[in-house]
């Protein structure tokens, strides 16, 4: 049965606290978006099985938000270490480890290794917008995926949609 990867950069960040990278929280805009995007979810039936992200306020906090606007409790939400500031290679490797039975999964993270990722699962074939951004914050990338978590290779997933927060509206 094929598999749903849904990505989810995190939400708008709060540049004028002197927190460090790991500990920046959401600014009011980016706390609205990722609202916007789990009701999103939530109305469009993709709400996933297995939700983890990254650990960085930031990321949680994002989890947080669209998790509670689809129903899904905090505590069910998995925080990953290896999220955090992580290349495709590592992506797929939290991957690999999702749990067998989930058939949806929703990665929580960042910037570039996300869109390094969706590039590489999808091998290029994405069409990349006029500012350059695949993943700006708050973007929903939503993907077909094989039957496996494990294994995982070049062009082994399919685009099915690309949301970004400001289309919601």
């Amino acid at each position: 049965m094929p598999r749903t990867l849904i990505l989810l950069r995190h939400g708008k960040s709060d540049w004028s606290t002197d927190a460090d990278d790991f500990d920046r929280p959401l600014k009011k805009r980016g706390r609205n978006a990722s609202i916007q995007v789990g009701k999103w979810m939530f109305e469009n039936g993709l709400v996933p099985d297995f939700v983890i992200t990254s650990p960085a306020k930031r990321a949680v906090q994002t989890a947080e938000l669209a998790c509670e606007a689809m129903g899904i409790r905090k505590k069910d939400i998995y925080k990953q270490k290896h999220i955090y500031l992580a290349t495709p290679e590592e992506l797929l490797y939290v991957l690999e480890n999702c749990p067998g039975q989930a058939n949806s999964v929703m990665l929580v993270g960042h910037n570039p290794g996300l869109e390094e990722l969706l590039y590489f699962l999808v091998d290029g074939q994405i069409t990349i917008p006029e500012d350059g951004k695949i993943l700006p914050t708050a973007t929903l990338a939503i993907l077909q995926m094989p039957d496996n978590w494990g294994g995982l290779n070049n062009g082994s997933a399919r685009l099915k949609h690309l949301i970004r927060p400001r289309e919601l509206s």
